[in-house]
């Protein structure tokens, strides 16, 4: 889970929010507390802000830290998609019948 850890959320107007993930759900609303805004100067009025709501029709973007992806699982799904589509190549389709 990544839930305690640090991560950076863009959104489709541009700003980037970094902060420590308190929750998501599956519309991708995040929760933040300990809310930066990576580009200060631009976006002064956020510097005052702490935590925040965001919700997930505006999220472009998540980044999280690269020690929370679980690489051999990636990999795993990477290889069982690759397996299906050569399976799916091999069979035979079946033709439509032509009327008579």
């Amino acid at each position: 889970t990544l839930v305690g850890k640090q991560v950076t959320v863009e959104l489709k107007n541009d700003l980037c929010i970094q902060g420590t993930l308190v929750s998501v759900d599956q519309f991708l609303n995040i929760k933040l507390d300990g809310v930066k805004a990576i580009e200060e100067e631009r976006y002064p009025h956020m510097m005052s802000v702490t935590s925040c709501f965001i919700r997930g029709s505006v999220v472009r973007y998540v980044q999280i830290p690269p020690e929370a992806v679980d690489k051999p699982l990636l990999q795993d799904a990477a290889r069982r998609e690759a397996q299906q589509q050569q399976q799916e190549k091999a069979e035979p389709r079946p033709q439509a019948q032509a009327a008579a």
